[in-house]
């Protein structure tokens, strides 16, 4: 930490503003917290390391509510164990996110007219990079206003120094050891990036295609082949059908006209075909489908490509140059003039791949790339898991993982990019191919060139949680602080970026695994549980809700929603409410304050406390229980709902109504509840302080003159708890509830005062008859005191003088109406359930909606019937 941090804190101060302005506090707080050091983990502290690693947002990216919600709780766990005495430390970075990165730069240069090749590689990387130091991480910068607790001295990015000689040692290591290798297989290829794209780069959507049934061969010697790619037909190598199926026995084997060409191809047998599916017979296009391709390398069929890069075939005279979807009505046009075509095209609704970055429809293409041979590496993965070296949290998760990890494909690393890491792979004149590692000078002389692509993101974000700790030097804080603790990401990459992690740091830490724990959320959408999107009018800026609400009220909002694995719905309603929750703590904490909450002294013996003292001590207490076992457990939204209700509910509606008799009387008994009030506000702050830390910050520092609540203690359940005080509060509670709900149903105010007789002699209750009549507004009997209502509740009795307060007249007409209104829907719902031919027609739910009115209308007539009975004579 800094000097500063070691200053002594001022004196415990009751001045705050009347109102809590989130702008005027927390940017300010923040910039604070960072200067003074809190942040900044120490590789030489003796503490016990608590570590988690950012997912790494890209450079292109600007916070989303997504990112929002996942940094929330990671900063609510690293808070947390920092106050518990852990050297703590949040890792920021960024990922380079090639693509993505290279597209807005591309998108630059068409705008002056330019492509890259104008530039040549060099110049464009340089160009890029240029790019990103003037507009790149500006999440960065919106990490800071959500609150991000992370140690900006570490700050990361895969394509720095240290970075990008982790990816080159792990990168030779994986070549040394015969697990990266390079082929020609198909992969996803994105015609207008012109890249190789990984599996979660391709978003699948319902197209509507149409399925042209072709029939190849003559007479006989024919069958009939349905595609909904009928130009991919130029480039079949044969037909396929099943072993089977007698229909085509007997042209197993035989050579067959291929429309439209001079080529004749073979009808092979393979048990990958479904006969029930169409005709039976497939076409087989080894190098334009991966399932063809399969079916090629086992009958050693050609493959013929015949499409560029662009999508613009290359093959058969009539079709060349055309775009592959203009060659599709091409090649259906002449497959027409022929009679090939047997069955009109019908509409077929089918899942087709889209570029997820320019929406592209992807095309499965036969290229030569490099492979990560992931068999070895995926069942380390697995195996860390089931033998509990890794726990997965929810455990319900654990299945999705093993669904990847043990069914895992090789691994296509090689992108046609020039922003990225660049494949350290020589050749040379003679065929020679060399591997350059970190610390190797690359082979010299004419002739030698390097391999032109760059790897995959997804391969240097593999290593993010010990390449940014320093790795393959053993750093000071790759010891201290490997392996990580918690990874908290989204369920939705679990397959692309957990496992990868989880191969490469087992792989390169000596079987250690990355982390402990995998904590999996879901994902955010909107109040109506629909997907956020950018194309959809349902997307949230957060920065927008924090303007208006501040940022803990939307930090609130998102662990609330946090169940472990569960999507979180989150409207602005409900950001609203937090607001309120906000300004609630602000509101109550400053009239503590104002009326002698302190933390001063040591906290008084419980026979000096009343009843009210000691049963918020105790609840007190089981929420520090509670709140330590839900944070232990990742349930954030039970945390934030157990703080909420302690705080709303028992702190500011009941501990402090309770005790304002106590505090307006003076004297030692409003000493003794002053110092519980700065106890329970002392506390409570601290376990709010992980998930809402500006308003709790500037509170605490007020209330106690304390530094900072992110270098302060987490408390600890002390152990006191008194059952006896809680059940006596809870009958105190009974009684002002019962008497208020009875107040609301004879349509009285809020602060209307009614004359009451309170007969609490023998029971608990009569300590506090003050403040039982201070909150439901009872005056003193008086002379002239009719009971007009009595009221028996919780072994007590109160009567009610209504007299001159409410028209007895007009309140029994209103409930009579309200009572013919409640009998009339009993009645018709008894004679629905009474129908026996209705019951035998009507749907279960109609049965159980009906059902439940009944209930619903019982309920109001008793309802009504115990408001009239309680109504005064006359």
């Amino acid at each position: 930490m800094t000097e500063n941090a070691q200053q002594q804190p001022p004196a415990p101060s009751t001045d705050l503003p009347t109102q809590y302005a989130p702008a005027d506090v927390e940017g300010p707080l923040y910039e604070r917290w960072v200067e003074r050091g809190y942040f900044e983990a120490d590789e030489k502290s003796e503490k016990p390391p608590y570590t988690i690693v950012i997912p790494p947002p890209n450079v292109t990216g600007s916070l989303h509510l997504g990112h929002a919600f996942q940094h929330t709780l990671m900063d609510a766990l690293t808070r947390r164990k920092r106050m518990q005495g852990y050297e703590a430390l949040w890792l920021p970075g960024m990922d380079h996110a090639g693509i993505a990165t290279q597209n807005k730069v591309e998108q630059q240069l068409a705008e002056e007219g330019k492509s890259r090749h104008d530039l040549g590689r060099e110049e464009f990387v340089e160009r890029v990079w240029q790019w990103k130091e003037e507009y790149g991480g500006r999440i960065l910068g919106q990490m800071r206003r959500l609150g991000d607790g992370v140690d900006w001295s570490r700050e990361r990015f895969t394509m720095d120094e240290g970075l990008s000689k982790a990816v080159l040692t792990i990168f030779k290591r994986l070549y040394d050891d015969e697990l990266i290798y390079r082929a020609e297989r198909i992969i996803n290829w994105c015609p207008r990036c012109l890249t190789a794209i990984s599996d979660i780069e391709v978003e699948y959507q319902e197209d509507a295609g149409e399925l042209v049934s072709i029939r190849y061969g003559e007479g006989e010697e024919s069958l009939v082949v349905a595609t909904t790619r009928a130009e991919t037909m130029l480039g079949d190598t044969a037909v396929a059908v099943h072993p089977d199926d007698e229909r085509y026995r007997h042209l197993i084997g035989k050579q067959i006209k291929l429309p439209l060409t001079d080529r004749t191809i073979p009808v092979v047998a393979d048990a990958h075909v479904d006969p029930e599916f169409g005709t039976g017979a497939v076409k087989v296009t080894p190098a334009h489908d991966p399932n063809d391709f399969e079916i090629g390398r086992r009958h050693d069929l050609p493959s013929l490509t015949i499409m560029d890069e662009h999508g613009v075939i290359t093959v058969h005279g009539p079709f060349i140059g055309l775009d592959r979807f203009e060659a599709r009505s091409a090649v259906v046009g002449a497959l027409k003039e022929q009679g090939r075509i047997v069955a009109e095209k019908r509409p077929y609704m089918h899942s087709v791949g889209h570029c997820s970055r320019c929406k592209t429809t992807v095309e499965p293409r036969l290229s030569m790339q490099w492979w990560v041979k992931v068999g070895p590496l995926a069942k380390a993965a697995g195996d860390a898991v089931r033998d509990g070296r890794v726990k997965i949290h929810p455990e319900d998760m654990s299945k999705r993982y093993f669904d990847w990890v043990d069914n895992m494909h090789d691994w296509c690393i090689s992108r046609q990019l020039w922003w990225g890491h660049r494949i350290p792979i020589w050749y040379g004149p003679d065929g020679e191919v060399v591997c350059v590692g970190p610390d190797d000078e690359p082979p010299t002389g004419e002739g030698w060139t390097q391999d032109s692509d760059v790897l995959d993101t997804w391969f240097s974000s593999g290593l993010w949680p010990f390449s940014t700790l320093g790795w393959p030097e053993k750093t000071p804080d790759l010891k201290k602080f490997y392996p990580t603790d918690v990874l908290l990401t989204g369920h939705d990459i679990i397959f692309f970026w957990v496992a990868r992690m989880m191969m490469f740091g087992l792989y390169a830490m000596d079987g250690e695994a990355p982390f402990h724990t995998i904590a999996l959320t879901g994902l955010v959408r909107d109040e109506f549980g629909k997907k956020m999107s950018k194309s959809n009018p349902n997307a949230v800026d957060p920065l927008v809700w924090m303007d208006a609400y501040g940022s803990d009220a939307v930090r609130f909002t998102l662990a609330n929603g946090a169940n472990p694995g569960a999507d979180v719905p989150i409207g602005e309603d409900w950001v609203k409410a937090s607001r309120n929750f906000t300004n609630k703590i602000w509101n109550a904490t400053r009239f503590a304050l104002m009326n002698g909450a302190t933390i001063e002294g040591p906290l008084p013996d419980a026979s000096e406390m009343s009843a009210a003292d000691r049963w918020i001590l105790s609840r007190l207490n089981t929420t520090v229980a509670q709140v330590d076992a839900y944070y232990d457990d990742y349930q954030f939204a039970k945390l934030a709902d157990a703080l909420y209700h302690f705080a709303w509910d028992e702190v500011f509606d009941w501990y402090v109504e309770l005790s304002k008799t106590t505090f307006f009387a003076g004297g030692e008994p409003a000493r003794v509840s002053g110092r519980v009030l700065g106890e329970v506000l002392d506390v409570m702050l601290r376990l709010l302080h992980p998930v809402i830390p500006f308003v709790t910050d500037a509170l605490w520092t007020t209330l106690t003159g304390g530094e900072s609540l992110v270098i302060g203690d987490w408390p600890k359940d002390s152990g006191f708890r008194d059952e006896a005080a809680e059940q006596e509060i809870e009958l105190v509670q009974r009684v002002i509830t019962e008497v208020r709900r009875f107040r609301k149903d004879q349509g009285l105010k809020d602060g209307q005062k009614v004359p009451a007789r309170l007969d609490l002699t023998g029971t608990v209750l009569a300590p506090h008859e003050a403040a039982i009549r201070q909150l439901l507004r009872l005056q003193p009997e008086g002379d002239a005191f009719t009971a007009t209502a009595t009221l028996p509740v919780a072994g007590a009795e109160v009567a009610l003088d209504l007299s001159g307060t409410i028209d007895v007249a007009a309140e029994r007409k209103r409930l009579a109406k309200d009572l013919a209104a409640a009998e009339k829907e009993k009645a018709q719902a008894n004679a629905k359930l009474g129908n026996e031919a209705f019951l035998a027609k009507a749907p279960d739910h109609v049965v159980d909606k009906i059902r439940t009115r009944l209930a619903k209308a019982e309920e109001d007539i008793a309802r009504i019937q115990a408001q009239l009975e309680r109504l005064p004579q006359g």
